[in-house]
């Protein structure tokens, strides 16, 4: 694969001389937290101001995934950098690739991924901590920005595959809310159908543990379509808490 540079970011990049995998890898930063060792590699995030335009660069070595097209592993930039572009061409608001690029050096393998920083926009988590505080109207456009990013995701056909409060992202927009995504290293294509819809949506509801049942209504309200006291919204309420439940008895 060869380099990629967004269009929108390669003067500003350019300008700063970092518009080179090299340049990029030997810039030096302090992290933003401790590097993942997780995979036998390391990956680690740093924050990058220049001119006015932030942005996260994020290096990583020898740190894999693996799957049935790559058995012998990649780097998990390469992953979620497709999955950005993949998001991108479908329309779903997600976190913007400013920069990808890999390479091997004396058998290692490295990956710097460069995203352009969500300043303006805080995470549904942040939210969830100040609920109780927040007035009715608020907390209402918050549920059905989220549950229109949900829809979006679906009728795409993407499943998320980890859709924690803390990945998705929101910011105010006139009288409401708009939501966008992170973290997309886990998604694939919806193969399931309801089944798939259903995970994402339990994942969601099962860490937001400051909404209560009248919320989770809320948000399939929204998602489906149809009234809060319907008969689908019970239903796929009831789906929600099996899964939960089947969850929670597992060892």
């Amino acid at each position: 694969m060869n380099d990629f540079i967004a269009a929108a970011d390669r003067e500003m990049l350019a300008r700063n001389g970092l518009d080179n995998f090299d340049a990029l890898w030997a810039l030096r930063l302090e992290a933003v937290d401790a590097p993942n060792t997780g995979r036998g590699g390391w990956s680690s995030v740093f924050r990058l101001d220049l001119d006015g335009a932030a942005y996260y660069l994020k290096r990583q070595s020898n740190f894999f995934s693996r799957n049935l097209l790559h058995p012998f592993g990649e780097p998990t930039f390469a992953r979620e950098f497709r999955n950005i572009r993949r998001y991108q061409k479908l329309g779903i608001p997600a976190l913007q690739a400013a920069y990808f690029g890999a390479r091997s050096v004396s058998g290692e393998r490295r990956a710097i991924l460069v995203t352009r920083a969500l300043d303006g926009w805080r995470e549904l988590a942040g939210w969830l901590e100040h609920w109780a505080g927040a007035g009715a109207a608020q907390r209402s456009a918050i549920i059905a920005a989220v549950a229109e990013l949900a829809l979006r995701l679906h009728n795409a056909g993407q499943m998320h595959g980890c859709f924690y409060p803390k990945h998705v992202f929101l910011r105010e927009s006139g009288a409401g809310f708009e939501a966008c995504l992170i973290d997309l290293e886990k998604t694939r294509p919806l193969l399931l159908g309801r089944r798939d819809r259903i995970k994402d949506l339990e994942t969601l509801v099962r860490r937001a543990d400051a909404w209560g049942e009248s919320e989770v209504r809320e948000l399939l309200s929204a998602y489906l379509g149809r009234p809060g006291d319907s008969a689908e919204v019970s239903d796929w309420l009831g789906r929600l808490g099996a899964r939960r439940r089947s969850k929670d008895q597992r060892p």
